[in-house]
């Protein structure tokens, strides 16, 4: 792999790559567990966007587009050929949506798109609640990361850790803000979208606005939790995945 993907999991064997795109100041090491969790039925493969652990000290991404370009030229280079899924949670539902729709633009549509943590982006961008993060200070932003509950307290306890990790969540946050929904043609693939049902972002129907996107069926499952739900049910999701990798999709929402 180059700069931007990541194998923690390798399973060569397993048919079908998922491409694993993270939240706003994610890494490789927040989905080292999700990795886990679905390798064998498929190969996970996670993005490291620069700036971040292995990439401390490259230029942040400008934007979505950017990191499209850069995850699927990354793969074109690459000898596998295996059919690719796409899976993304929050910022990275954003970023996972438009690959799907580029690889669809370039005729090898994915097999499945995974979303989580994200309401469509057809709707409404953000109430006078949710200010852009270029409005917010560091105080600011922080208590917003506190209302998602997916940062350490300790993190955030620490002036030292929030100066190495406040730069790059503050240039994804902006890559959310100046994200532009662009109306396209539907998907052709399924898509599959999770959310916690005490997500402060995202309610169930936002959620299940992603409907609109896809020709190529659709799911939602409404998961306990808040935004971060991910991290309680990482069996169920793995199973969500190979269900519908599976073309088997019967899981029941615990």
């Amino acid at each position: 792999m180059g700069d931007w993907i990541r194998c923690c999991h390798p399973a060569p064997d397993a048919g079908v790559r998922l491409i694993v795109f993270p939240h706003a100041g994610g890494s490789v090491s927040a989905y080292h567990a999700l990795s886990a969790a679905v390798s064998g039925g498929v190969e996970p493969l996670i993005v490291q966007y620069p700036g971040r652990q292995d990439r401390f000290g490259e230029p942040f991404a400008a934007g979505a587009d950017e990191i499209v370009d850069a995850v699927l030229g990354e793969l074109a280079s690459e000898v596998d050929t295996a059919p690719l899924a796409l899976f993304g949670h929050s910022m990275g539902a954003l970023v996972a949506f438009e690959a799907a729709r580029r690889l669809e633009s370039e005729g090898r549509p994915p097999v499945a798109l995974f979303l989580s943590g994200r309401a469509a982006p057809s709707l409404p961008r953000r109430t006078a609640a949710q200010r852009a993060v270029r409005d917010m200070d560091d105080t600011e932003l922080i208590e917003e990361m506190k209302k998602l509950a997916g940062t350490a307290d300790e993190l955030l306890a620490s002036p030292e850790l929030l100066s190495i990790f406040l730069p790059p969540m503050r240039a994804d946050y902006q890559i959310v803000d100046d994200y532009v929904y662009r109306e396209g043609p539907q998907l052709s693939c399924p898509v599959v979208v999770l959310t916690g049902d005490d997500d402060p972002r995202v309610t169930p129907d936002e959620a299940r606005a992603w409907e609109s996107e896809t020709r190529g069926g659709f799911s939602c499952h409404v998961l306990a939790g808040g935004h971060f739900f991910l991290d309680a049910h990482l069996p169920y999701v793995a199973g969500v995945v190979a269900s519908s990798l599976s073309g088997r999709e019967t899981m029941t929402a615990p």
